[in-house]
C-alpha cells in the first residue's frame, strides 16, 4: 500500500537529519566552510532521497547560530562542549537547532531523532546522554508544549 506524501515527507526530513549530522560531523572535524561540505553531500547518491532543503537549513542554521546553541546546551551538559564525542555533540548541536529554531517540529520529533541517530553512529551509551541533555532542553526552550 502507497504511504502518503505526508510520510514520504517525514522519512525525507529523517535522512536529512542522518546526513546533516554526518556532514556536521565532518564540518566539526575538518573546520572547511559549510558550503563545501554541503557541496560534498549533496552529490551522494542517498541525498536524491532526502530533503535536501531542509538538510541545508539544519547545516546553515547550526553554522550561522553555533554560539548560541553550545550557550543553550552548556547548562546541561558535564563537560565543555568541546569535550562531548564529536557524534554527540553534532546530534547536540542539529536537535538543539530544531528546538530552537525550528518550532514547526514538536519536540517529541526532534528527541526522537536525536536518540535514534545517536544509537546509529554514536558510541554504545551515547543515546542515553543525549536523550537527558535534550529532554532538560526542551522542557527549557517548549516549556509550553511540553506541558501540553
Amino acid at each position: 500500500m502507497a504511504q502518503p506524501a505526508h510520510g514520504l515527507n517525514l522519512q525525507a526530513r529523517s535522512r536529512a537529519r542522518r546526513r546533516a549530522l554526518q556532514a556536521l560531523y565532518a564540518w566539526q572535524l575538518s573546520g572547511s566552510h559549510m558550503n563545501a561540505v554541503i557541496e560534498q553531500f549533496r552529490h551522494e547518491q542517498d541525498m536524491q532521497v532526502a530533503d535536501l532543503e531542509y538538510f541545508e537549513d539544519l547545516l546553515h542554521g547550526v553554522e550561522k547560530n553555533v554560539d548560541a546553541l553550545d550557550t543553550s546546551l552548556r547548562p546541561h551538559l558535564d563537560r565543555e562542549v568541546a569535550q562531548v564525542d564529536p557524534i554527540e555533540r553534532a546530534v547536540l548541536r542539529l536537535a538543539a537547532y530544531e528546538l530552537k529554531y525550528r518550532p514547526d517540529v514538536p519536540y517529541r520529533v526532534v528527541l526522537n531523532e536525536a536518540i535514534e541517530v545517536t544509537k546509529r553512529f554514536g558510541a554504545d551509551h551515547g543515546h542515553s546522554y543525549v536523550n537527558g541533555v535534550l529532554d532538560k532542553l526542551a522542557a527549557e526552550l517548549r516549556a509550553v508544549e511540553k506541558r501540553g
